[in-house]
């Protein structure tokens, strides 16, 4: 039977990033683990993004602002960059108004009590007049890995006027990478230790990315080895019966025995 690894552990820790170790992986199983961890959590965790916006008196996305520096492509850019905790399953909408001559970012926006925006510093616009205006509206939803906006379009689904959509950063993980060396398990050094490096947008601790992602694979080669389980169950018990079959043949051959000697006097 191949031998499990020794439990992970936290080797270095920075506010958003965290380096985990794992040893004593059996030959080929650092690649095995540490690429299937790498998939799943760039593509399979839950997180929150902006989906849609609009921005008053704008009718599409190739369109500029008056009293506004950035053209609507860049604050598009801008606010998909916002990254946002989610408390409920329901879309939410949150609203930004700003008037003067002022650097807007995230933390002008007007949230709901379901929504916190973890990076409320991050820049949106810059309103270079003081008679200028910035009205927008965003609709911020729960999903997972990335999505373009194609990608979610339902069939005959209409967009109100001036409403615009975002490909959508759902994921929470930011980067992610692993590297492999030898190490000595005995008499053996060809045995893996597996280095894991996990950085988060911090929605999520990397420790709670690592357990998420863990929880998926586990689910999935779970599901997959249940319909065979009971199958095994019945090979085990048939095998059972074939052990017991002998005794019962041994017996049969000394009646057999006693048989012949009676008929022999």
């Amino acid at each position: 039977m191949i031998p499990l690894p020794l439990k992970p552990k936290i080797i270095k820790q920075e506010k958003n990033k965290t380096v985990f170790e794992i040893e004593a992986l059996y030959p080929g199983y650092g690649v095995t683990i540490g690429n299937s961890l790498r998939r799943v959590l760039l593509s399979s965790l839950e997180g929150a993004a902006i989906t849609k916006m609009k921005i008053k008196g704008i009718q599409h996305e190739f369109s500029t602002i008056p009293g506004v520096l950035e053209d609507v492509i860049s604050i598009m850019m801008n606010l998909k960059q916002l990254r946002f905790r989610l408390f409920t399953d329901q879309p939410q909408k949150a609203i930004l108004r700003v008037k003067g001559e002022k650097e807007v970012r995230g933390s002008d926006f007007e949230l709901p009590s379901q929504v916190e925006l973890v990076n409320p510093n991050n820049h949106v616009a810059t309103l270079t007049k003081k008679s200028a205006e910035l009205e927008i509206e965003v609709l911020i939803e729960k999903g997972v890995g990335y999505q373009p906006r194609e990608a979610r379009k339902k069939g005959g689904e209409k967009l109100e006027i001036g409403t615009i959509e975002l490909d959508a950063i759902f994921t929470p993980i930011k980067k992610v990478a692993f590297k492999i060396e030898n190490m000595r398990v005995g008499e053996r050094t060809d045995f893996d230790r597996l280095f894991l490096e996990i950085e988060t947008d911090g929605t999520i601790t990397p420790e709670g990315a690592f357990l998420r992602a863990n929880e998926i694979l586990v689910s999935h080669f779970s599901l997959l080895a249940e319909d065979f389980k009971e199958d095994e169950k019945v090979l085990v018990e048939s095998e059972t019966l074939k052990k017991k079959k002998p005794a019962k043949t041994k017996k049969t051959k000394e009646d057999e025995k006693k048989k012949k000697r009676k008929k022999t006097k």
